[in-house]
């Protein structure tokens, strides 16, 4: 009986920590004070970085939210490995990464960085 309660308690708490994920709105307004540190790359046009080799930086207006939401976690996870992503996405919240892809989502790639702040 004791396998059986273990078993369905962490069944449920497997389903609440899920729904709790998928309860997180972005809201692109918010997310105006968190894309500092994504603008110093992505905001610039044709940039490249050199370390730890020579990488075009994506634009990141337009871009689908759930894609950056799932970048982000992959950062976060080390499941993509550029270092200088891993150590921005880290630091982020559930609600920040929704917060930015909501921003980025809501944008084009020719929209100006940090519009109205």
């Amino acid at each position: 009986m004791n396998k059986f309660v273990l078993m369905a308690t962490l069944s449920a708490l497997t389903l609440v920590a899920a729904g709790a994920q998928a309860d997180v709105v972005g809201n692109p307004i918010a997310a105006r004070g968190k894309v500092s540190m994504c603008i110093g790359c992505h905001g610039i046009v044709d940039y490249r970085t050199a370390f730890p080799e020579v990488y075009h930086v994506p634009k990141l207006g337009g871009q689908n939210a759930q894609y950056i939401v799932n970048s982000l976690h992959e950062y976060q996870k080390l499941d993509r490995k550029f270092q200088t992503m891993h150590a921005q996405a880290v630091s982020l919240s559930e609600q920040d990464i929704a917060d930015i892809a909501a921003y980025y989502a809501a944008q084009t790639p020719s929209s100006p960085n940090n519009p109205d702040k």
